[in-house]
């Protein structure tokens, strides 16, 4: 018998003994094969080549700044749902050390710096219990790749198109899945990186500058999907001082699922930093005149709600 390395989201891994039948479909889905098909395609090969640089970084314990760290968290999102995430390695076959780097560079986050702290990440164990699905894994690999397209560089990544593989992801898969990603409780800077992270915001929610709310209110009203999902947040995340849990309809569940069905709009919303549960839209009311009432107003119904501050308690 031989043993199959695989990654499991409670153990760095799990050992399966495989008979010789089952070596039969090894060739397919062994990591030698797996990295091949990726060089041969360039966008899986300038990803790969990042993460080689984030794995040797981890394995040298060679400190790596935020913007290191966005590029790996990228990287590993685009190859989401790829066969070099999910490739194996089997004792006794040639080239076997070879193998095991392209297994161990492709799951690089085992290999922290701080390994008790990827063991207590709870945003690290979200993204692993994703990868258990096939839906979530595919959806969510299938919109970390449009957003991450030109993110970063020259090219300005394709906002729409961003904005429509979030809403796909979070309408077609499970809210299990779904709310555990966005909501992971963090005690700590990165693990709260990871979970700001999670809709790519340097394309889905940043812009160059901070545009004026009121304008953000403007292209969300022009957007029969995001003026209707807007509706529904104002409706089950208005706050009143007058009830314990904050929220008008005394529904957590139900402003927390109107706030999800916010991002991958024009008003799309995320957390502010990776220290807190607080969170905002990205856009200012300075330079707002006469509307800066207004403006304010627009900016206040995610900054300073008290449902919506109620709910993400509650959930974390």
């Amino acid at each position: 018998n031989f043993s199959l390395v695989i990654s499991s989201p409670f153990h760095p891994l799990i050992l399966i003994l495989l008979t010789p039948t089952n070596l039969l479909a090894l060739p397919r889905s062994d990591c030698l094969a797996a990295e091949q098909l990726c060089l041969s395609d360039s966008t899986c090969n300038a990803t790969y080549r990042i993460l080689e640089t984030c794995a040797l970084a981890k394995t040298r314990f060679l400190p790596l700044d935020h913007r290191s760290r966005d590029r790996c968290l990228s990287a590993e999102q685009v190859l989401g749902n790829s066969s070099l995430l999910h490739c194996k390695c089997h004792r006794r076959m040639k080239r076997q050390e070879h193998c095991l780097r392209v297994f161990w560079t492709v799951h690089s986050t085992m290999l922290s710096l701080d390994a008790s702290g990827d063991a207590t990440n709870p945003c690290l164990k979200a993204t692993h219990v994703c990868n258990l699905s096939k839906k979530c894994v595919r959806l969510r690999t299938d919109y970390a790749s449009i957003c991450t397209k030109g993110a970063g560089s020259e090219d300005t990544c394709d906002r729409r198109k961003c904005h429509r593989g979030l809403r796909n992801f979070f309408e077609k898969v499970p809210e299990d899945f779904t709310k555990r990603i966005l909501f992971c409780p963090c005690q700590d800077e990165l693990c709260g990186e990871r979970r700001r992270k999670t809709i790519v915001p340097d394309c889905s929610f940043q812009y160059n500058t901070k545009p004026n709310c009121l304008w953000l209110l403007d292209s969300c009203l022009e957007d029969h999907i995001c003026k209707s999902r807007l509706a529904d947040f104002q409706q089950n995340c208005q706050p009143t001082g007058m009830s314990p849990d904050g929220c008008s309809q005394h529904n957590h569940a139900a402003c927390l699922q109107a706030y999800m069905g916010m991002i991958g709009t024009p008003m799309t919303p995320n957390y502010v930093s990776n220290f807190s549960v607080e969170v905002s839209l990205w856009c200012t009311c300075e330079s707002s005149g006469n509307q800066k009432e207004k403006c304010d107003q627009i900016l206040s119904m995610f900054e300073s709600n008290k449902c919506l501050g109620k709910c993400h308690i509650t959930r974390n």
